[in-house]
């Protein structure tokens, strides 16, 4: 349901105005309208203003937002770790925390940029460790004697081997080795064994092919390549311990000094919040005013506790919400256990407005029923029972889960109730093994009965909501709407009551009175909702016809339950048959509870809120921590 909003008026000496709100801040049920426009006389707007801060608000403001920036910064430095919880008093060592923030900042940043060069320098070194125990692998036994020079190559394209061979062949006379090999990454690297009076011309014409050698830093120049390989690992390796001993540092500093900045986070967050809120006040030259909003079954604790606080220099007065206003008053819901599950089906959906409802009930009431009418079998729902029980205590601290078990629960219970009056279990698998009978009617063999009691629930279900639409209209001061909606309700009620004389399902001399209302009222059904208005009749009148769908949802569900049982007994094996039977009625249960979960919802979304209810409410964002 949406709970009753008060609109409130907060009137106070000027130099009260931070400590009210503060107190208000506490209680946290006040959300502020910085919205002057229908809160109070015209006349008084020529005296009533937007508050103004001091200079020493500001000051204290501009020096909050300012340490609230280096904090963040700070921040930036730190590892993401967990640390302890501080309940220090912010605001007892802020003078502490402007002082030193600066130099803690300018260490962590000295680290973390010594710690990022180490970590560029290691991702470089390892390409260059992945290449050079490549080459490595490939020198295997051979000696780098003085005669000899090695290249080495980075080989994009394995096809490009072939290519290398040729273009060193016509420059050597065939006097060269290239060994190739797979490296660590997945890379392919080549090395290239050749008289050293041929390694400058092998080289330069290597690059003019465009397959240049592999370039090392300098301090590489003198090193043969398993030289190259053992300094690369041991840098590597006093990489890693330096990179770890600055990691340890800086998580040392954050567990030590991460919790206090982060309290004191807190405190100057909530500090600026407020003074923000203070903004959005109104002033004269002695007094504040502070407009807003509140649940009105919290209006006499607010008031008690106000009063208590300032010994009565401070009122607190409920206000009249003009018609004007609605849309403006921020929305609430509050829900009995029953159907606070049911919020997740709707949470999703744009809030109702005040002069509206709160769809939840509805669709606590009716998302149950149609679904155990769609799938309406006592087997299927005892195992739902018992998965929705099981789930329920497994998911309990996850609520959303939890929450779709308990819906799952509560239809279940409607499916196993409608079972029984359709005498279903497992198909008619109770039928079959202990006699079980339809209560009332037999959906397999009674397909126009089930139609009929379909379009009746949907005829139910479509004028309840043109109802509260009509009520949705009084209750927001719209007689026109409510004129129209009444008379939709009426001519439909007379086309319904026509049609079903000429079926001879009521008495027959109802068809022609019936046929003089309706044509009497649809001249005021077109002044009221305008030349649209008969789109609109005939669109209801297919929202009703559209729940026929329970019937044939429910009827492809009780006849593939039928078809696994047949199935089942025509294999003349009862282990193969009851194998076939189980896969296809845990096929038919899972259809079982997506389809009547899907379009029961539908129905409701686009059959029945359709007729009464409004979106774009506001939601109510009180003051608190």
């Amino acid at each position: 349901m949406i709970v009753r909003i008060s609109k409130v008026e907060i009137v106070g000496p000027r130099d009260l105005l931070r400590d009210v709100i503060t107190c208000l801040w506490d209680l946290g049920v006040f959300q502020i309208e910085p919205e002057l426009t229908g809160f109070v006389e015209k006349g008084d707007e020529a005296y009533i203003k937007h508050y103004l801060p001091d200079r020493e608000m500001l000051s204290e403001r501009s020096f909050l937002e300012d340490l609230r920036i280096k904090v963040d910064v700070f921040f930036s430095y730190l590892p993401k770790i967990t640390f302890r919880t501080s309940y220090i008093d912010p605001f007892s060592v802020l003078d502490t925390i402007a002082k030193t923030i600066d130099g803690h900042t300018a260490r962590c940043m000295e680290l973390c940029e010594k710690k990022s060069a180490l970590e560029k320098e290691k991702a470089e070194l390892d390409r260059y460790r992945i290449l050079l125990d490549g080459l490595v692998s490939l020198l295997g036994t051979t000696e780098e004697t003085p005669d000899l020079d090695f290249i080495g190559l980075t080989i994009k394209e394995p096809d490009m081997v072939e290519r290398i061979r040729q273009l060193l062949s016509e420059m050597t006379d065939r006097k060269f080795e290239l060994l190739t090999e797979a490296a660590e990454d997945g890379s392919l690297v080549g090395l290239i064994i050749i008289e050293k009076s041929m390694t400058e011309k092998a080289r330069q014409y290597l690059s003019d092919k465009q397959l240049p050698e592999l370039t090392f830093p300098p301090d590489f120049k003198d090193l043969n390549f398993t030289e190259k390989s053992r300094h690369v690992k041991q840098r590597l390796s006093l990489i890693s311990a330096e990179i770890e001993g600055i990691s340890g540092e800086l998580e040392r500093f954050a567990l030590r000094w991460a919790p206090i900045y982060s309290r004191v986070k807190e405190g100057l967050e909530e500090r600026l919040s407020l003074l923000r809120i203070t903004a959005s006040a109104f002033e004269t030259r002695m007094c504040f005013f502070i407009y807003g909003w509140m649940p009105s079954a919290e209006l006499a604790k607010v008031r008690k506790n106000v009063a208590e606080t300032f010994g009565g220099q401070v009122t607190v007065v409920e206000k009249e919400i003009l018609e004007e206003q609605m849309d403006m008053v921020p929305i609430v819901l509050k829900n009995p256990p029953y159907f606070k599950p049911f919020e997740l089906l709707v949470r999703y959906l744009p809030l109702p407005k005040y002069s509206s409802f709160d769809p939840t009930p509805f669709i606590g009431i009716f998302f149950p029923i149609f679904f155990g009418m769609i799938l309406g079998d006592t087997g299927y729902g005892l195992i739902l029972l018992c998965l929705s029980v099981i789930m329920t205590k497994r998911f309990r601290r996850k609520k959303e889960l939890a929450d779709v078990f308990k819906i799952l629960f509560i239809s279940s219970l409607y499916s196993i109730f409608f079972g029984i009056l359709y005498g279903e279990f497992f198909g008619d698998l109770g039928h079959r093994l202990f006699g079980l009978e339809p209560v009332c009617i037999e959906r397999r063999d009674a397909i126009a009965p089930m139609v009929l009691f379909s379009l009746s629930v949907g005829v139910a279900h479509v004028l309840l909501g043109l109802s509260l639409g009509f009520i949705a209209a009084i209750r927001k001061g719209s007689r026109r709407e409510a004129f129209y909606k009444l008379l939709m309700i009426l001519v439909s009620i007379g086309i319904i009551v026509s049609i079903a004389s000429s079926f001879g399902m009521l008495p027959g001399l109802l068809a022609r009175p019936t046929v003089i209302v309706i044509i009497v009222l649809t001249p005021f059904l077109l002044f009221t909702g305008g030349l649209l208005a008969p789109l609109e009749l005939l669109k209801s009148i297919g929202n009703m016809i559209s729940y026929v769908r329970i019937m044939a949802i429910g009827l492809t569900s009780v006849l593939l339950a039928f078809t696994a049982n047949r199935i089942a007994g025509m294999t003349g094996d009862i282990i193969t048959g009851l194998i076939i039977a189980s896969l296809l009625h845990l096929l038919n249960l899972i259809l079982g509870v997506f389809s009547p979960t899907i379009h029961s919802l539908r129905l409701h979304y686009v059959e029945f809120f359709s007729k009464f209810l409004e979106h774009g409410g506001r939601k109510f964002e009180p003051l608190k921590k």
